[in-house]
């Protein structure tokens, strides 16, 4: 089979096509005709040998931690899914490729109305979301200010908080207004004069906040007067602690993905894909994503 690994930690350019034997299921395990995978921040960090991510890498590392594909062979005492159904899922490393193998646990089956391009990049934005707004403790009548709210965690946090009953606050560009509104928020704009933006259309303040655009955003959050524990950060994993704030916490599980695969089949959440890309092209998906622009998900098509 083919896939694309990290041979050395770098640039884009360091992404190569590799051939790998196909590979076989164990107990307990599922391998995937992967149709679809996500292109995540997650995964740059790891190419760039940057951040927790990088430990875990032995080079050549097959990177992608989201996917989406056909069951295509499963091991001894698999009975929660068959051959040819239709399923997506989560791992660490592994999905740039033709074929993968995966934990039947860890796999959900995926709904016919939902496309391949958004089943393969649903579980990492959707999943950290819902941890964020989980941790977060979002209720009913809150506000909630969403950092780079036209991203794909930002896209689904927006639409959970609202589906809770809250107030929902989003920043982004200028370009991406109509999208957040769209999704229910109240967008504001990046950039100086953002905290006097923000209390313009809140007077009464933020209950809590979800960054997902880095310090700028964490200070903004703090002089808006958000309780530091009230705080979540989706990007500041070294300093965090620093600011005395939380980052994104919790543990992917089949359970909650299957529960918010449900919430977009009953037309409850909405997944948008801006770009994609043939699994060759890898390496051009990388660089849009580092672009730090652009609404919802970049993924990697397999035909």
């Amino acid at each position: 089979m083919t896939a694309v690994a990290v041979t050395q930690f770098g640039a884009a350019d360091v992404l190569r096509p590799i051939t790998l034997p196909l590979p076989e299921p164990g107990p307990g395990e599922v391998r995937l005709r992967v149709r679809a995978a996500g292109v995540q921040p997650f995964d740059i960090a790891v190419r760039q040998g940057t951040g927790p991510p990088a430990q875990a890498a032995v080079l050549p590392q097959v990177i992608g931690n989201e996917y989406a594909g056909v069951v295509d062979a499963v091991g001894d005492g698999v009975d929660s899914v068959a051959v040819g159904d239709d399923v997506l899922g989560f791992a660490v490393f592994g999905s740039y490729a033709e074929y993968r193998i995966a934990p039947a646990e860890n796999v959900v089956r995926k709904p016919a109305s939902m496309p391949w391009e958004v089943a393969g990049s649903f579980t990492a934005g959707a999943q950290t979301a819902a941890m964020a707004v989980e941790d977060l403790g979002v209720r009913a009548g809150e506000t909630l200010l969403v950092h780079a709210g036209a991203g794909a965690v930002g896209t689904m946090a927006i639409q959970l908080a609202r589906l809770r009953g809250a107030t929902v606050i989003a920043t982004a560009r200028q370009a991406n207004h109509d999208y957040l509104r769209d999704l229910g928020a109240i967008p504001v704009e990046y950039g100086d004069g953002l905290v006097d933006r923000v209390r313009a259309v809140a007077p009464r303040g933020m209950d809590a906040a979800l960054d997902g655009a880095g310090v700028v955003a964490l200070e903004a959050s703090i002089e808006l007067g958000v309780g530091r524990d009230r705080i979540v950060t989706l990007v500041v994993w070294d300093r965090f602690a620093e600011f005395g704030v939380r980052r994104v916490s919790g543990t992917r599980s089949a359970t909650r993905l299957a529960a918010l695969v449900d919430l977009y089949d009953r037309g409850l959440l909405r997944a948008h894909v801006r770009s994609r890309y043939p699994l060759a092209n890898a390496a051009d998906a990388h660089r849009e994503v580092e672009t730090g622009h652009g609404r919802g998900r970049v993924v990697l098509v397999i035909p």
